[in-house]
Order: C-alpha cells, then sequence, then structure tokens
C-alpha cells in the first residue's frame, strides 16, 4: 500500500468512528457566482466542523519521497489535517503555508442607516496548540514565521498599530500614525507593513432607512484615502495619498473601490498594489509616494485581488480565478513568465503549500453535482493530480452576516 492508500484509508477509518456533524455549525463560504458577481474582497481562509481531531502526516510535499511525518508541529513540511474540526481547535498546514488565526464577522447594526461588520479573531497559539480567541483585535495581519502579528485595536480606523508577540501575547511596540488606519499586509520576507489609510470605519455598511423604499440613500464616497508603507524594525516610513474620488478615472475607465480595497506590496517590494473591482482595470500599481506606475512585467501583473493565494513560493506560478471547465469546481494557475493558465482542482485557491500545491477550498471530489457551492471544505491539491487531501470539515450556510469564519494564512 502506498502513502496515498493509507492517507485514503486513515481519513475513512477515522471519518466512519466520529459521528455526524449535527446542523447548525457556523459556515461562510465565497460563492463564485457571488464573486464574480459583487466581487466584494476576500481576506485568505481556512476551515474545519467541530466535533474531533484527526491529525495525519502525509509525505513531503513536492519533493518526490515517501517520508511520513507527524503532523501537529508548525515549521518543516508537515501536514495538519482535521478534517472534523469547524471552526478549527487545532493547526491547520500544508507544506510552507499554515493558518495562523481565524476570524468570525458579525453584523452590527449602528443605526437605522448604518451597520458594521465586526470580526473576532482566534490566533494560533504554539504552547497549547490550539486556536485561542483575541477580542482586543479589529485587524489582524501575521508575518512570515507566525512569531509577530501586526494588529489594530476595536475601532477603525485606528491611530496605532501594535507589533504582537505571539508567544507571548503581549504588544512589544506601538507604532502611531497620522492617518488612521484600516487595514494591514506584510511583505514577503516580513520587513515592511503596509497600512492602508481610511477617512471613516472600511467595514461599514450604508442603506435605506426603509428597506422597501425604491429610492437609495446617496452612495457614500471612497473612504480609502492611501498608504503607509513601514519598515517593520524602525516602525518609520512614508505616507503615499491616493486619489479615489468618484471613481471616474480621467482615461475614462471605472475606478470605482468597494468600501475595504487594501493595498498590498509586489514580492519584490518596490511598488504597492491594489484591486480595482472593474473588469478593464483589475488592479493598479504605486510608487511608495501614491503615484500611479506602469504595472510590472513579472509574475504581479498576473495578481488577482480577489484570489487569496497570489504568487507561488519561488514566484514561478501565480493563483488565479475561478475555471470551473474540466471539473465542476476548479480554478487557474498562471505561469508568471508566459500567462499560460493551467486548470487545478479547488474553488478557489487560499494559499500555496509549495510550488505545485497549493490550500484551497473545494467541495470534495465527487460532490460538485449534487451538492451546494457553499458546502465546501479545506483541501490540498496539487497541479497535475486528480487527488485532492481533506483538511478540514466541510463549512455550510451562505450569509456572510450569519457569523462563519474566515482563516488567515501565513508562510511558517
Amino acid at each position: 500500500m502506498n502513502v496515498d492508500d493509507l492517507l485514503r484509508d486513515t481519513l475513512r477509518e477515522q471519518a466512519a468512528e466520529q459521528p455526524p456533524a449535527g446542523p447548525g455549525f457556523a459556515d461562510w463560504v465565497l460563492a463564485v457566482r457571488r464573486r464574480r458577481r459583487t466581487r466584494r474582497l476576500v481576506t485568505v481562509v481556512a476551515a474545519a466542523v467541530a466535533v474531533a481531531a484527526v491529525a495525519v502526516g502525509v509525505p513531503l510535499l513536492d519533493s518526490g519521497k515517501s517520508d511520513v511525518r507527524p503532523s501537529g508541529v508548525v515549521g518543516g513540511d508537515r501536514t495538519s489535517a482535521h478534517p472534523n474540526q469547524s471552526p478549527p481547535r487545532e493547526l491547520i498546514a500544508a507544506g510552507s503555508a499554515a493558518l495562523a488565526a481565524y476570524y468570525i464577522p458579525t453584523t452590527v447594526k449602528k443605526s437605522a442607516t448604518e451597520s458594521i461588520s465586526e470580526r473576532t479573531y482566534w490566533l494560533f497559539d504554539r504552547k497549547s496548540g490550539t486556536y485561542v480567541k483575541a477580542p482586543k483585535w479589529s485587524f489582524v495581519a501575521v508575518a512570515p514565521g507566525m512569531k509577530t502579528a501586526a494588529v489594530l485595536e476595536r475601532t477603525l480606523p485606528a491611530s496605532r498599530i501594535g507589533l504582537l508577540d505571539l508567544d507571548t501575547g503581549e504588544v512589544k511596540r506601538w507604532i502611531p500614525v497620522g492617518h488612521k488606519v484600516g487595514g494591514l499586509s506584510f511583505s514577503a520576507d516580513g520587513r515592511k507593513l503596509v497600512a492602508t489609510t481610511y477617512t471613516y470605519n472600511p467595514d461599514a455598511d450604508f442603506h435605506p432607512a426603509d428597506p422597501n423604499s425604491n429610492v437609495g440613500e446617496p452612495l457614500r464616497p471612497a473612504v480609502r484615502s492611501g498608504f503607509y508603507v513601514l519598515d517593520v524594525a524602525s516602525g518609520k516610513g512614508p505616507w503615499g495619498a491616493v486619489e479615489v474620488g468618484d471613481g471616474q478615472r480621467a482615461d475614462g475607465r471605472n475606478g470605482q473601490i468597494n468600501n475595504r480595497q487594501d493595498f498590498a506590496l509586489t514580492r519584490d517590494g518596490r511598488y504597492v498594489w491594489g484591486g480595482v473591482p472593474s473588469d478593464d482595470i483589475g488592479k493598479l500599481f504605486y510608487d511608495f509616494t501614491g503615484a500611479e506606475v506602469p504595472g510590472p512585467e513579472d509574475g504581479d501583473k498576473y495578481l488577482s485581488w480577489s484570489i487569496g493565494a497570489g504568487l507561488s513560493p519561488t514566484g514561478k506560478r501565480v493563483a488565479g480565478d475561478f475555471a470551473g471547465q474540466a471539473w465542476t469546481t476548479s480554478s487557474y494557475v498562471v505561469d508568471s513568465a508566459t500567462g499560460a493558465k493551467t486548470e487545478i482542482h479547488g474553488q478557489e485557491l487560499l494559499a500555496w503549500a509549495d510550488d505545485r500545491t497549493l490550500i484551497a477550498w473545494d467541495v470534495g471530489k465527487g460532490e460538485g453535482e449534487g451538492k451546494s457551492e457553499f458546502h465546501q471544505r479545506l483541501m490540498l491539491v496539487t497541479i497535475g493530480s486528480d487527488k485532492e487531501v481533506p483538511l478540514s470539515g466541510f463549512r455550510m450556510g451562505t450569509d456572510v452576516s450569519a457569523g462563519r469564519w474566515q482563516p488567515v494564512f501565513a508562510q511558517r
């Protein structure tokens, strides 16, 4: 029996020993059709159904070897799978990617015309090996290595950024900012931090006081004002203003953005980029002063702002949009040098485990036709392979406001 057969049989045996999950487990799924229709921003995610834990060692990814190692430890090439947990209690990880945190959004009504989506985070704790609730923070970004997180306090936008020691749970240092911040993103090497600035809470939603009214309230002007590019060691860096206006650009294209449209750094750290939901733009690039610059000619030009996985560890491949050609649920992987597309299993690509293997949401093999597209679980998928390894349990339900959890991945 080879390793793949062993893994498959082990998972089946473990699943058979567990009682079925009861109804009502929290689940949030970004539907492909909803993503294409509304182009809402997706933060990278990971999941599982809370019943029992299954930790399974699997082969070293993309190594060509049959080296099976125990799971459950941050670091190395081990895979930690818990197909019966959701939200996860124990580590979900594969290759270089790990679920560093997850959050549950809840909608809070502030007035007759305003509601806010507020996040409650759970962070992975190395000592206990579990995810621990961290209600202090409204936004969390985890640095590569999973030792430090950048955090924002409950009220957004925030006037300071905390650097949280994930081993102790204590803020090591506060970085004060002159322009208030609502979103955070680390560079690929963890040395820089991009902080997106907003003039109002980017997670606020405005709607008519009378839901039966045919005339909506005037649209709120875009509240994103620019970004900081901060050196993590010193806490210092420039602020670049980015003019949004009403979304109508001088070149005639539609530059309208979502309420929350956070910035990030390109892989080489030279430019900042941000998504633009309109199909004719997709994304724009900026220098550190906020001035728009031509897009790069390397893999960054194929980035999709709504796909969390981004560039592969070597930069040779880029995670692309939903495909749905060879299989009911599948996505494209783009060659960063040529732009050539390869179809791979996975409804939505979330994080790279190695240069050929990704963590993705998928409905599960053989379930695409008979199950709802919202009935997803985390899967390990591989380019050129029809095999999928379940990492989490299934998520159920469709409504974001119902409080379904969203994972935050980091390189470990």
